[in-house]
């Protein structure tokens, strides 16, 4: 999906030590924003409430316990994307 020639893609995190922090900017620049879990969504629109009005946010109730590139995480992200972008 990063690579992806039909979609523009970044990434950002709502926890303090995100490598790339979810800025009001990120949140206006997107279409559409995934989260893992429905905390994730309550905690954009409490910290970013304008912003958040305006924003597609989709919950794709994931667990939020996988370490990073775990093969299950990144399957459990394509299918629960794909209604959304279409198959990768």
């Amino acid at each position: 999906m990063k690579n992806s020639q039909a979609h523009k893609v970044r990434s950002a995190g709502t926890d303090a030590g995100s490598n790339v922090r979810l800025t009001a900017d990120l949140l206006a620049w997107a279409d559409l924003v995934f989260v893992m879990e429905k905390k994730h969504k309550e905690l954009i629109r409490e910290k970013f409430h304008e912003a958040f009005e305006d924003s597609n946010i989709v919950v794709l109730d994931i667990p939020d316990e996988y370490q990073y590139m775990d093969e299950d995480l990144v399957l459990c992200l394509k299918n629960g994307i794909a209604p959304y972008v279409g198959e990768l």
